[in-house]
C-alpha cells in the first residue's frame, strides 16, 4: 500500500525538485551578478582615486560602474586600432565641418585621460595605446 500511495503523490516529489534546481540556479545567477558589481565598484573607486590623484573632474562612481563594468566596455575594445586612433584625431578637431575642419594642439590631459582608464580595466592594451599618442602634438592649451 504504500507504493501506491508514493506514487499517487509522485508529482509532489518531482515538483520539489524542480523548485530546488530552479532556486540553486537562481542563487548561482545572484551570487554571479553581485560578484560582478562588487569588482565593477572596486574598478570604479580605482580609477576615481587615479582622476582624482592626477587632477581630473570625478564622475559618479555608479555612473562609472555602469559603464565602464568590469572589463572596460568600449573603451578596453582595441584602443589603438586605426580606426579608434583616427576617431580620436577627428574629435581633436577645430570643430568646423569639411574643408574648414583642422587639427588643432590639445591638452596633454586630454589623451592622458584614457590612459588612466587602460591603465585600471585593460592594463594589456595601454602600451599599444600610448605608442599610438606619442605623435599627438600636445601642450598646455587649458588653463585650471
Amino acid at each position: 500500500m504504500s507504493t501506491r500511495m508514493a506514487s499517487q503523490h509522485k508529482w509532489i516529489y518531482v515538483g520539489a525538485i524542480v523548485l530546488l534546481v530552479a532556486m540553486a540556479v537562481i542563487g548561482l545567477l545572484t551570487f554571479t551578478q553581485q560578484h560582478a558589481n562588487n569588482e565593477s565598484f572596486r574598478k570604479a573607486d580605482e580609477l576615481i582615486s587615479k582622476l582624482q590623484a592626477n587632477g581630473y573632474p570625478t564622475p559618479d562612481r555608479e555612473q562609472v560602474a555602469r559603464t565602464l563594468g568590469t572589463d572596460g566596455g568600449a573603451v578596453c575594445e582595441d584602443p589603438a586600432s586605426s580606426l579608434k586612433t583616427g576617431l580620436q584625431r577627428v574629435q581633436m578637431s577645430n570643430g568646423a565641418a569639411g574643408p574648414g575642419q583642422r587639427p588643432v594642439i590639445v591638452a596633454a590631459r586630454t589623451v592622458q585621460a584614457e590612459a588612466l582608464i587602460l591603465s585600471v580595466y585593460c592594463p594589456d592594451q595601454l602600451d599599444d595605446y600610448q605608442e599610438k599618442i606619442e605623435d599627438i602634438k600636445t601642450d598646455d592649451t587649458v588653463r585650471n
